[in-house]
């Protein structure tokens, strides 16, 4: 795969989105050129993984601006516009976090909105390209250098999920460039199978060998000792280290444990959230009922049934071997706190 794919990419006057809800069969793209299609496009999961939302969420203030100028907007009407985009989902902090950065330059015009725009996609590039050296590291120098990896990985956390190159792929990407990966383990990923959609399709770019298995495939694959380590990405770190991803990521840690084997969590800094205490402070959004009571459009549970459909879980901090960002590997499990790599 190209190191150029951009999910996320400005045309000089609208936002383009790689449509990840066709992946694989179809490789489309989305024209963005207003908030209400934007917000559309988050939630639906047309643009997704918490990186490429920070950076569709920095662009989309530059929407606002121009949309408001197309329409007669007032000042009020444009934040309230970019309010909007800010709350499109509630779990990722990475989205608050760009648009609000973004929001410190409002007042010097466009050129200024975008100019930070670029500046946020460009440090989250250039991030992940550290954290994939550091992770890769980390793992050679604990696992050991006597034979390639093998890694297991929960979502998608790739070229797709971010501005660029990917965070908890990003590692394994660095892995396998330098001959070091002998397998990945893609849990398929519920909802709407972003690990057996997304991530084996950068995988098979990337000429990786790999294999996709059902979530509650993931923990006899662990316990087994057919996996060397985990590493997923975050959607908000806690200050305690506590860690919100996709639904079923607490099960890998705790199979991890179990078994004696690195847990990793691979994010930005910007991803860490001092504000939110501990697992229990972090919002966990709940998606539509059908997503798990239909397949492809078919009823497969009772008509009577319901549906409990969460998108994300949270992972205490004791169950995360290492943190990796791109200023290092923090061991939070003993001890260390998210908030020392923001010092």
């Amino acid at each position: 795969m190209s190191q150029e794919l951009r999910a996320v990419a400005w045309t000089g006057n609208s936002l383009t989105l790689i449509d990840q809800t066709l992946l694989p069969h179809r490789d489309e793209t989305v024209d963005v050129r207003d908030v209400d299609t934007l917000v559309d496009a988050i939630q639906r999961l047309v643009v997704r993984g918490a990186p490429a939302i920070g950076a569709a969420g920095a662009y989309g203030v530059a929407l606002a601006i121009l949309q408001g100028e197309r329409e007669g907007w007032t000042g009020a009407e444009v934040r309230a516009a970019v309010a909007r985009v800010r709350a499109a989902r509630p779990t990722a902090v990475n989205l608050m976090v760009c648009v609000d950065r973004v929001m410190t330059r409002f007042a010097e015009g466009l050129d200024a909105v975008l100019a930070e725009a670029a500046a946020v996609q460009r440090e989250d590039v250039e991030a992940n390209r550290a954290m994939g050296a550091f992770g890769a590291d980390w793992l050679l120098g604990r696992v050991g250098e006597d034979r390639p990896l093998r890694i297991l990985t929960h979502c998608n956390t790739g070229a797709l999920a971010t501005a660029g190159w990917g965070t908890a792929l990003g590692v394994i990407r660095e892995l396998h460039a330098r001959g070091r990966l002998e397998v990945v383990y893609a849990d398929e990923t519920r909802p709407l199978l972003q690990g057996s959609r997304l991530t084996a399709w950068e995988l098979v770019q990337e000429g990786i060998p790999h294999y996709v298995q059902a979530d509650g495939a993931a923990a006899g694959t662990i316990l087994r000792g057919a996996v060397d380590a985990a590493i997923v990405g975050a959607d908000r770190i806690a200050a305690n280290g506590d860690t919100a991803n996709k639904v079923g990521t607490v099960g890998v840690a705790l199979a991890c444990a179990d078994a004696g084997i690195p847990f990793l969590v691979a994010a930005p800094t910007t991803t860490v959230d001092l504000a939110t205490p501990d697992g229990d402070a972090i919002h966990i959004e709940l998606r539509g009922e059908d997503e798990v009571l239909e397949w492809a459009g078919l009823r497969t549970a009772p008509a009577e049934s319901r549906g409990h459909n969460p998108a994300f879980d949270v992972t205490p901090g004791r169950l995360v071997t290492g943190l990796v960002t791109e200023r290092g590997v923090l061991e939070v499990a003993s001890g260390e706190l998210p908030g020392d790599h923001l010092k």
